[in-house]
Order: structure tokens, then sequence, then C-alpha cells
């Protein structure tokens, strides 16, 4: 049954009323059931684009950061890529100290609205909580993410962030190639330090993989604006429509535009497409190209925005991750009648986040696991008519460690559909590494950088992000953007 903000509310504030933060025991503690996050009703969220998880009341985050047990060990601190405080900002939320809770969040991560909202805590800090491990279930985790979210909204809606203090300027230039995540990391670290910082974008707005990747829905893209006007307001100059490998190219920038040196977070992407035959008909779509319509070009706005839209009516996504899922839950908000998630192993195996899955599942979304397309059908005009799909049976763990999907001969059949989205990951742009062949890359195009530095085999050149770690998470980016940043500090300060 939904519950609404309100009645959740009114839930915590009794359970608030009966504990005292100086007095509460481990065992109260444990007792306190896990507060749920308050969401948008299923029905009247598939016909908008606005958020869907709403975000906790302050009686309910007080409640939640009650939950956490201030362990010694700091079992969560481990599990976070940035190594944020976890127990340091909880504790100051449960005592309702939001103020000095974000200032312990904006140690270590600059992003924090942005990672409590999109960030996978229960494979990364809330997996290791001592709370989830005690109920042998992860959904009884402290819910850090959600914590975290509250502390940033918080801070943004009260004009109570802390200010970042900028060095003495040094004299020395920065390029941060990308606005993404790990670019966004990199660049406000080398500001701090007082050098020069110039950040270009290849496309006409920045945020990289947050503005046209995830949706509005997941994230709220005025967020994303914000920390960019943060980083604005530290001096950090951002050149749009400039694509450095065609633009400019790293030599140009390096010994024409006189950067001392350059931070490439330029990410991954380049959609991959499964070589089967019917790839190439009208309505087959990477999934990059689906969400950057309607995210960075706002299909779905059909009063103010003319980016052209496919109309579809029965769309299968091929894939199982949090892209797939976004790609059918804007499918349907697009106004498909029915939208089916094509996945070849089980839920189980599934690498989206369990909470996105169960939005999906709640707002209609079919799931056809167990099934590989191995061709998708024209009609004579060459149009998606269908879509040939074998049935899968598990088999033993592959590389990745889960189960391997293993196909069933003479299980093929043709089920109709009209459009196809594709979500099966992608790859880094090759155009940096043509143009400058002396970064070094692996066999996927990845960018290979030391793991201590993200130096790359070019001097005075860094990686990081999905340029060098494939697909992979914001708070992932972040720690290598940040990593990536204290190196060329160092390197900037031995020139």
């Amino acid at each position: 049954m939904h519950q609404t903000r309100e009645q959740l509310d009114v839930q915590a504030k009794e359970i608030l009323g009966k504990f005292s933060y100086d007095t509460i025991t481990m065992k109260e503690r444990m007792g306190i059931p896990a507060q749920e996050m308050p969401a948008q009703d299923p029905a009247v969220r598939v016909c908008n684009m606005e958020e869907v998880a709403i975000g906790y009341t302050e009686n309910q985050v007080r409640v939640e950061a009650l939950r956490c047990l201030q362990c010694k060990n700091r079992p969560c601190v481990q599990g976070c890529p940035v190594s944020i405080d976890i127990p340091g900002f909880i504790a100051k939320a449960a005592a309702g100290d939001f103020a000095s809770a974000i200032s312990i969040l904006k140690d270590s991560s600059l992003l924090p609205s942005i990672c409590g909202r999109v960030c996978p805590q229960e494979v990364q800090c809330q997996l290791t909580c001592t709370v989830g491990k005690a109920k042998k279930d992860i959904d009884q985790a402290v819910a850090i993410g959600r914590i975290e979210r509250f502390c940033a909204d918080w801070a943004r809606e009260n004009n109570a962030e802390p200010a970042m203090e900028i060095a003495p300027a040094t004299g020395k230039k920065v390029a941060i190639v990308g606005s993404g995540p790990a670019g966004v990391t990199a660049a406000a670290d080398v500001r701090r330090a007082g050098h020069e910082v110039v950040m270009f974008e290849a496309l006409h707005k920045a945020g990289g993989v947050l503005v046209y990747g995830i949706p509005e829905f997941r994230l709220p893209k005025a967020i994303v604006q914000k920390e960019l006007d943060n980083l604005t307001a530290m001096g950090v100059d951002i050149e749009l429509d400039f694509l450095v490998g065609r633009t400019r190219k790293i030599h140009d920038l390096m010994d024409v535009d006189g950067f001392d040196a350059v931070f490439v977070g330029s990410g991954a992407g380049l959609p991959r497409f499964m070589g089967i035959p019917g790839e190439n008909l009208v309505g087959v779509f990477s999934a990059n190209e689906y969400l950057t319509r309607s995210n960075l070009m706002k299909a779905y706005d059909h009063e103010n925005a003319q980016t052209p839209l496919f109309h579809s009516k029965k769309v299968a996504v091929f894939g199982g991750g949090n892209v797939a899922m976004d790609a059918a839950r804007t499918a349907k908000r697009l106004g498909a009648d029915e939208v089916y998630i094509v996945y070849r192993r089980t839920e189980e195996e599934m690498p989206a986040r369990k909470e996105e899955v169960h939005h999906a599942k709640e707002e209609g979304i079919k799931f056809l696991m167990l099934h590989a397309p191995v061709e998708i059908v024209g009609d004579e005009k060459g149009k998606v008519a269908g879509v040939k799909l074998i049935t899968c049976e598990l088999g033993e763990p592959d590389a990745s460690g889960r189960r391997r999907p293993v196909e069933i001969q003479g299980s093929e059949k043709i089920y109709d559909f009209d459009s196809v989205v594709v979500s099966i990951g992608n790859s880094s742009n090759p155009l940096i590494k043509q143009t400058t062949p002396e970064i070094e890359v692996n066999k996927w195009g990845n960018f290979i950088v030391d793991e201590e530095t993200c130096q790359t085999s070019m001097k005075g050149v860094f990686a990081g992000g999905d340029i060098v770690l494939g697909a992979a998470t914001v708070i992932l980016a972040m720690g290598q953007g940040r990593k990536a940043a204290k190196a060329i500090n160092d390197y900037l300060a031995a020139l």
C-alpha cells in the first residue's frame, strides 16, 4: 500500500518522541524500524518527469540516523570509495545538526546531493553496515545514502553550504576534459590548490552523464546545475561545445595554449550493439541516444522542445542494468503502452539497483527474464515489427561471477514490438586516443593509468572515471577524480 510523505512523517515523529539522542541504547537503536523513502504514487509519476523519490522528512532522517550504532571499527567507511566520515555525519544528523553534517560530508564528497540519489550504496557503504549484517538483510542496513541526500538538500535549500577555500594563485594552468563527476571533482580539488582551471565540455550543456544519461525523475537537473554553479563560483571556467581531440588536441592544449597538466574524464559514451540482424532498422536506438533525446534535449516537453520523438507503442529494452531501467521507465513516460525488459539471466543476476527494479515494476514495466535477442525483425518499410528471442537457462558462473546464460536451441519465438532500445553498455570514445597516440589503452579502449596517481603514459596527462574504469558509478568516478587531483597538485608543485 502506498503511504504518503505526510503519513510516514507522522509515524517517524512518534518514534522520535520515544528516544533521547543522549541516552538511547544499542538495543533501542537496533529496534528502530528502517524508514521508508517517500515516493510519488506510481499511477501519478508514470505520467510526469518529476523526481520519484521525494526524500525523507526531518523527523524521518533523524529516526533513520538514530539506527546507526556508531561502530568503532567503522566498516561503512571502508565501503565508501571516497572514505566519507559516515558515522560522523550521521551522528550530527541524528542530533538535528545538519550544518555540521554537511560540513563533514563536503570534506570528502563534493556532490553529496547527487551521490545520495544515484550511488549504489547497497553494494558499497551499506553492504558493510553492522545493522544490516546483524539483521541478515541488506534492506535493513542504515540508509546512509538517504541521510546523505537529506543533509545535502537541506544545505542547498537553506543556503548553508560550506564555503570552499581557494589557495593563493600559483600561476599554473590545468585543463579538465569532460564535466561529469570525475571532471567536476578533479576541477574542484585542483582549483582549491590555487591553480587556474578550464573545463572543456563537448556538449552544449555541462554535467556529462549526470545530465544526458540519468533521467530527471531520478536526478533533477537543477541539482546538477547548482553543483556546476558552485564550481563556477570557485573560479573554474567551463567551455561548452569544445570537443578535445577535434576542436583542440591534447598536444595543442599543452604545447600551444599553455596548460601545465590535463585531466581526462571524458567518460564512456560510445554505445555497444549486439551485432545481431536488424539493428539498423527504423525504431532501434542505443540507450545513449534514447536517453539523450529525453534528458538533454527534453523530447518529453512537447510544447517547448523541438526534439524529434519516435512514438512507440510496444518497446523492448535489451539489458538489465540501471541504464536499461532508465530507458524502460522513460519509454513509459514518453507514451508507450507496453515496455519490456529483455534479459538473459534472472532478476538475481541483474546489475541494476534493487530500488530501480522495484520502481520499474511499480510503474508497469514487464520483465522477460531468461530470454536473449537473436534478431530484430523488420516490416516492408524497414521498421521494427518484432524481435526474435531465444529462451535461456542458467549455467556455470562466468568471469563476472554470475551464472552464465545458456541458450536452449529450438526455443526461438518472435514477439511483437515496434521499438527496441539496446542497453548493453558503452565503450570509451576513441577520439582522444586516435589524436594522442602516446596514451596507452587496454583492449577495450580504456586509458591505462597508474593506480596510485591516475597518470597516463603521457607526461602531465592524468585520467579517471569511465574512460579508465569503463562504465562505473558516480562515486567511483569521483574517487578517481580526487585521487588524480592530488597527484596533479603534487606534479605541479614539483615543476
